[in-house]
């Protein structure tokens, strides 16, 4: 059974840092991405990575400020989240796939329960 869980979730001030982790228990993944949904709006994707190392991809909102990483021996995905803003306010979720289209944000069929994030001005 597919089972991602995401940690890392919190509260902190503008400009703060905080780092989001999702543990792959299945393993069988190829793409991994992080999804936020904020209230009222529409659930987008942050950000996505290959589990093979060879590919990751940033929105362009969070580009410069995010970064995603997964280590292979924890089977571990990771957002490093700097400079946070009020409207990175959301639930980030954890998702997974089998495909290789890891910035096709629709193909994306596995997902965790979410952690809340919260930026406070």
């Amino acid at each position: 059974q597919v089972k991602l869980v995401e940690s890392g979730g919190g509260s902190v001030q503008a400009g703060g840092s905080l780092t989001l982790s999702c543990v792959d228990s299945a393993n069988t993944h190829n793409c991994m991405a992080w999804f936020r949904q904020a209230p009222g709006k529409v659930r987008e994707g942050v950000a996505s990575i290959r589990t093979d190392g060879l590919g990751k991809w940033h929105a362009a909102s969070v580009a410069a400020r995010f970064t995603i990483s997964y280590d292979n021996a924890k089977k571990t995905m990771y957002l490093r989240m700097n400079g946070l803003k009020p409207e990175d306010t959301a639930m980030y979720y954890c998702a997974a796939m089998a495909r290789y289209a890891c910035a096709n944000w629709v193909f994306y069929n596995s997902w965790g329960p979410g952690t809340q994030v919260t930026v406070s001005s």
